[in-house]
């Protein structure tokens, strides 16, 4: 719940109820009210202000979630997988767009220009395993590229998963990461 609202929202109000808050108590002659609006009420909205230009919005889901994904998530995902759902998921300050370091990590962003963009995400059920799609518009970087470095993908993301092109077309991909539940070692009495 807490990682829906914007940081930069919590900032502006509060900001601007002390702001107000300090110019009300200023006519009325009211210095310690008057001190403690201005000394946090500006302080606050500026920065809220700041983190407002700084904003990235969550992404959303494609699809709601049904109840039997959630429990193949939480009996097959990795903690990669539920780090990444969480991240995109949430607000984050300070980046230009979800996953843009290991999209350059990757070799998947030469220059800001190219960067394919995160838009939505999705958890379904592949072959009995969680898996998680993540879908970016990708209009400088072509399908063949994306295919050539599924294995870096999967060893970037990994262990425990592994990369997949689900769909390719109008410079949409859909790449899912899917959970490769590690065998237990059978025990030799």
């Amino acid at each position: 719940m807490l990682r829906k609202i914007p940081l930069a929202l919590v900032g502006l109000t509060i900001g601007s109820i002390l702001t107000v808050v300090g110019f009300v108590a200023y006519a009325q002659g009211n210095s310690t009210l008057n001190l403690a609006g201005f000394f946090y009420g500006i302080p606050l909205l500026l920065g809220g202000l700041a983190l407002k230009a700084a904003e990235l919005k969550p992404i959303p889901f494609s699809v709601e979630t049904p109840k039997e994904i959630i429990t193949l998530r939480e009996a097959q995902a990795t903690d990669t997988q539920n780090q990444l759902r969480k991240d995109v998921t949430r607000y984050r300050y300070g980046q230009e767009a979800h996953l843009d370091d290991a999209l350059e990590r990757l070799g998947l962003s030469p220059t800001d220009e190219e960067r394919p963009i995160l838009t939505t995400i999705k958890e379904i059920d592949i072959d009995g395993k969680y898996t998680l799609v993540l879908q970016f518009k990708t209009p400088l970087i072509n399908q063949k590229i994306w295919e050539e470095k599924l294995d870096k993908i999967t060893k970037f993301f990994g262990p425990g998963i592994s990369a997949q092109i689900l769909n390719f077309n109008d410079n949409v991909i859909d790449l899912a990461l899917i959970s490769t539940p590690q065998s237990s070692p059978v025990e030799v009495a």
